[in-house]
């Protein structure tokens, strides 16, 4: 069911009217051979995975958008119905297809495909389930694709991006989980509300597991450049440690409330992850959040666990983890949660 977004051989035995309907202009050369295209596939088709792709087409940061998925009827009318939007859109090549060859030579590979949880199925059979599931994605992944960056966006996020590392044999650097990036964002909106301030001027991060023992960076926050809590402390401005901690509970449960609301969420992870693939295919060098490799940082010695820090992000994926400060409390916090994601991953056999 292979379909991209336009054809020019409409003319009498597939003649291309592209030929006939423009005329050169005189004395030109040929297209430059280091003209780049972007390419960009999308592995999963449902409220996340489609998210993610229309986020992508309005952000121009493509030049052809892949798009996988199981169900065939449903990938194409999905492929038709952003199709039909051209009009509206950046030039965007738009194809879809059950076979995972359509992803050759990708730049970036999104998965968002993954099992549901089934009531009273336990965490580690879910896990289970989705392992199997990438055991059938991330080798063709692999294999049509050998130099892309692999973004996992399927939950348990952290443990499913450790899985793609070990079933594609990929460096570390091409390996990324969305991890913590949203989560980051929605601490930072609480923040900037409580403050009535923009978002964009509160440096705030929530590391670790993408989930109930993430860890929030108090001591590392600052507005507008200022430090928030030493700014506090030196103004006398006395604060109570459990509204801190109610707003992190705040951010943990902000998902659940989506759910809870509407059924699932989408438009929050769709930007999110376009804002990864920007600064990746861009080569932004912009400091994100995410699920990386972080065995030797910040003392986390338990082994091979993915979980998030705050990643420099560039065109060949990561490029270093920085030094944020941490408080002692929430290095040790932030080392519970390796262990914790550590403990789920001892029980996988890949």
């Amino acid at each position: 069911m292979h379909q991209s977004s336009s054809s020019s051989s409409l003319g009498p035995g597939g003649l291309d009217l592209s030929q006939v309907f423009f005329k050169s202009i005189e004395d030109t050369a040929p297209d430059s051979p280091i003209k780049r295209h972007t390419k960009i596939s999308v592995i999963g088709a449902g409220n996340v995975g489609m998210a993610i792709a229309q986020t992508i087409l309005t952000q121009d940061l493509a030049d052809e958008l892949v798009l996988v998925d199981v169900n065939a009827d449903k990938l194409r009318g999905e492929m038709l119905d952003l199709q039909h939007a051209a009009a509206f859109l950046p030039r965007t090549k738009i194809v879809a297809d059950v076979d995972y060859n359509v992803t050759l030579g990708s730049d970036l590979c999104i998965v968002t495909a993954g099992a549901r949880q089934i009531p009273g199925e336990t965490r580690l059979n879910l896990l289970h389930r989705n392992v199997a599931l990438f055991q059938l994605m991330i080798p063709p992944l692999a294999k049509y694709s050998p130099d892309t960056i692999l973004l996992i966006v399927s939950n348990p996020v952290d443990i499913l991006t450790y899985v793609a590392w070990k079933l594609s044999g990929f460096p570390s650097n091409r390996i990324i989980g969305s991890g913590t990036n949203l989560d980051s964002s929605r601490f930072r909106f609480l923040i900037a509300d409580h403050l009535d301030v923009n978002a964009q001027d509160v440096q705030a991060y929530i590391v670790g597991e993408h989930g109930d023992s993430s860890v929030a960076l108090w001591s590392s926050i600052s507005v507008g450049g200022v430090p928030v809590l030493s700014f506090l402390k030196k103004q006398q401005i006395a604060y109570e440690k459990e509204t801190l901690e109610n707003i992190h509970k705040e951010v943990v449960n902000s998902a659940y409330e989506v759910i809870s609301l509407k059924g699932y969420t989408s438009w929050a992870i769709g930007y999110s992850v376009a804002s990864l693939a920007w600064t990746l295919l861009r080569d932004q060098r912009r400091i994100h959040p995410v699920s990386v490799l972080a065995r030797g940082f910040y003392g986390i010695e338990c082994g091979d666990v993915f979980l998030s820090l705050p990643t420099q992000l560039g065109r060949g994926g990561v490029i270093g983890v920085t030094n944020v400060h941490m408080n002692e409390e929430e290095t040790e916090r932030l080392q519970s949660s390796a262990k914790t994601i550590s403990e789920l991953v001892s029980q996988l056999d890949l």
